[in-house]
């Protein structure tokens, strides 16, 4: 997918970034084009080791307030991570936000082998891909046993909540002034009524956990029906880990549910699992118009998705 606004780099601001950080040269340098806003290249160093920068968009006059200071969460999240030490992140090697070399705000990981699961996933037979998701499932709980001491965006920038109720209330709310303002047309006066009506659920979150919430397909690597790496925590929440993506209706698979070791069984938890779906849908809509996104067969999709969402969440 692209968007008009990834920042791209010359080879001249690539190799100043390589000496800057790791007093090389580059061998070799490709861009990577799955990411949707930010920006991402594999790079060879003289010595041989491959990295890859990642670099956030510089040319957005106002982004969603959900995607504000993404890189920096990353940045972090990737290192709370990295100290469980069983789950295949990537090291963050440099950080630089100064734009000193480049026009926007970037960091390096370390390379991580294997291929979206999204791109391979038809390859395995349903019980590989029940193996693979029971691994995701149990690297999910994993990173869901981070504890946090209060709920709301990963980032440090952003006014944190004693409640989970206050918080996702403030993410939704955000959501929706973003897309009042972009003019996506959705009838905003009636769904934050529908969304106060259906809240009180929100209060039986107690605990405030890391949640990744942007793990689908194309954020796990897989190689040889094995799990080789989770990727793009920028998106990160102290959250209910029921806002997993795996605990969507778009997934929600069997293996996920055994590894992870927790099924949706309760009404709380079904009702919360709405509201979160329904959030969900909103992004995938509004980005849009933010992300100026030229694929108008994905766009149709978000809107009858969008549809679909608002339908189901008046029934839940």
């Amino acid at each position: 997918m692209e968007s008009t606004y990834k920042t791209r780099l010359t080879s001249e601001q690539l190799n100043g970034i390589a000496k800057q950080h790791f007093n090389t040269d580059i061998k070799d340098y490709k861009e990577m084009i799955d990411g949707w806003a930010n920006h991402a290249y594999f790079m060879t160093l003289s010595n041989g080791k491959v990295v890859v920068l990642k670099i956030a968009p510089s040319a957005i006059n106002k982004p969603m307030r959900c995607e504000q200071d993404l890189m920096i969460a990353e940045v972090q999240a990737l290192r709370l991570v990295e100290e469980l030490k069983d789950v295949p992140v990537p090291r963050v090697l440099a950080h630089d936000s100064t734009r000193s070399i480049a026009p926007a705000e970037y960091f390096i990981m370390d390379y991580m082998p294997g291929t979206p699961y999204n791109k391979v996933k038809d390859q395995y037979n349903a019980a590989e891909q029940e193996r693979i998701e029971q691994q995701l499932g149990a690297l999910n709980r994993r990173i869901n046993e981070i504890k946090g001491e209060k709920f709301g965006y990963f980032s440090e920038k952003k006014p944190k909540y004693t409640t989970w109720k206050e918080a996702f209330l403030s993410l939704m709310d955000d959501l929706l002034t973003d897309g009042q303002e972009a003019g996506v047309p959705v009838d905003y006066d009636d769904l934050k009524v529908l969304i106060l009506e259906k809240s009180d659920v929100l209060d039986d979150v107690k605990e405030a956990v890391l949640v990744h919430w942007d793990l689908w397909d194309g954020n796990v690597f897989v190689e040889q029906g094995r799990i080789t790496a989770i990727i793009d925590f920028e998106r990160s929440l102290w959250a209910d880990p029921l806002m997993e993506h795996y605990f969507s209706h778009f997934n929600y698979t069997p293996g996920f549910v055994k590894g992870y070791g927790r099924a949706i069984t309760t009404d709380s938890e079904r009702k919360r699992r709405s509201l979160y779906d329904l959030y969900f849908d909103l992004v995938l809509r509004i980005e849009c118009s933010y992300r100026q996104y030229d694929n108008q067969e994905h766009i149709q999709w978000t809107i009858n998705n969008l549809e679909e969402g608002i339908d189901r969440f008046r029934l839940s």
